[in-house]
């Protein structure tokens, strides 16, 4: 094929060839902007973001691919159309349809990681190197599919990649326990950055960072206790904050024999409801109250029952209870006992001439 008729006129392929290329990829490249408008109007409704990285994603790839189908449908009309030439054409196609889909991939990828990495705790600090290794990993597979498309034996590199990734795993095995550590963390949320945490070991303080390999918990006095992620997974902890930052404080009092218990269960109440209600942190919808345990070698001992916003307000609450009490028990003339040791001189001074 060497010309075309066209009313009546012998035109030479050659110069039918680039038009019909430019109405192809024109045609298609006006369809796929009306088709990308709607998609957008209709993600810009959603919720979601992740159809608007994806339109993102795909607008350049297939953008690409519609150049590349136009090579391919200008290749079938050109006159020096062979077997040979048409080979080359295919094989250019599926190589520019492979590496759009690589590039789709890649750009979604870290499209999603830089929009949802802010909002995972993990990826606050690491989500650089993160998309690295996805970038990584996404361009190394694309490369693979392209030479195994291209009829190069991937079987001699996917071997040495998986004796290099055995070695690898071997010699980085307490990093990795420590890194899926940290993924089950994530995943599971047992502690959470900001949450008041005591570990096994005693430390109490707020979770300040959860990263791959560790984790940091800040404790009251400004020092920060650093555990591995694979500690802390195996260990017992006590998060203040599940399942409400509101705890309970328990303030143990005795009162002497000779006490109204009746009266000292009122004015116990009336001076814990008081410091709910003045004192920062206190819960002040909450009714206090009082148990009596303990009939104890010199007092009748009993649990006031009192409750805080969170854990940290305890101490100020404890603080200004005790000394509110204290005052106020020596007003009413309640007794607070304390140990009292009687000794029996006659019995010592006779133990003392027998000997």
């Amino acid at each position: 094929m060497s010309s075309v008729e066209i009313f009546g006129f012998s035109v030479s392929a050659w110069l039918i060839i680039p038009v019909i290329y430019l109405v192809w990829v024109t045609l298609l490249l006006f369809i796929k902007r009306l088709l990308f408008r709607t998609i957008q109007g209709f993600a810009q409704k959603t919720k979601t973001h992740i159809d608007n990285v994806f339109v993102e994603s795909a607008e350049f790839p297939l953008t690409l691919l519609i150049l590349a189908s136009g090579g391919v449908i200008a290749e079938q009309m050109m006159p020096l159309v062979g077997q040979e030439s048409t080979r080359y054409f295919l094989v250019g196609f599926k190589a520019v349809t492979i590496l759009a889909v690589i590039m789709f991939v890649d750009r979604f990828l870290n499209s999603l990681l830089k929009e949802y990495g802010p909002k995972v705790e993990i990826l606050k600090t690491s989500g650089g190197i993160l998309r690295g290794i996805v970038r990584a990993v996404v361009i190394c597979l694309g490369v693979l599919i392209l030479l195994d498309s291209f009829g190069v034996s991937i079987t001699p590199i996917l071997a040495s990649l998986g004796i290099g990734s055995l070695a690898v795993a071997l010699a980085l095995q307490p990093t990795l326990e420590n890194f899926f550590a940290g993924v089950q963390i994530i995943v599971d949320k047992p502690i959470q950055e900001g949450h008041f945490v005591k570990l096994e070991s005693g430390e109490e303080g707020y979770v300040r960072k959860i990263g791959w390999r560790s984790s940091w918990v800040q404790m009251l006095p400004n020092q920060v206790v650093v555990i591995s992620n694979k500690n802390l997974v195996n260990s017992r902890v006590i998060n203040y904050y599940y399942p409400d930052k509101e705890i309970a404080v328990l303030v143990e009092v005795g009162v002497h024999y000779q006490s109204n218990l009746e009266d000292v269960e009122r004015v116990t109440v009336e001076v814990a409801q008081q410091t709910l209600k003045e004192v920062q942190g206190g819960v002040a919808s909450f009714n206090p109250f009082i148990r009596y345990h303990t009939f104890d070698d010199f007092s009748i001992n009993f649990t006031v029952i009192l409750r805080v916003q969170e854990f940290v307000d305890n101490y100020l609450i404890k603080h200004e209870f005790i000394k509110r009490l204290h005052r106020r028990y020596q007003k009413e003339g309640i007794v607070i006992p304390y140990p009292i040791r009687a000794v029996n001189y006659d019995q010592e001074k006779a133990t003392t001439k027998g000997i």
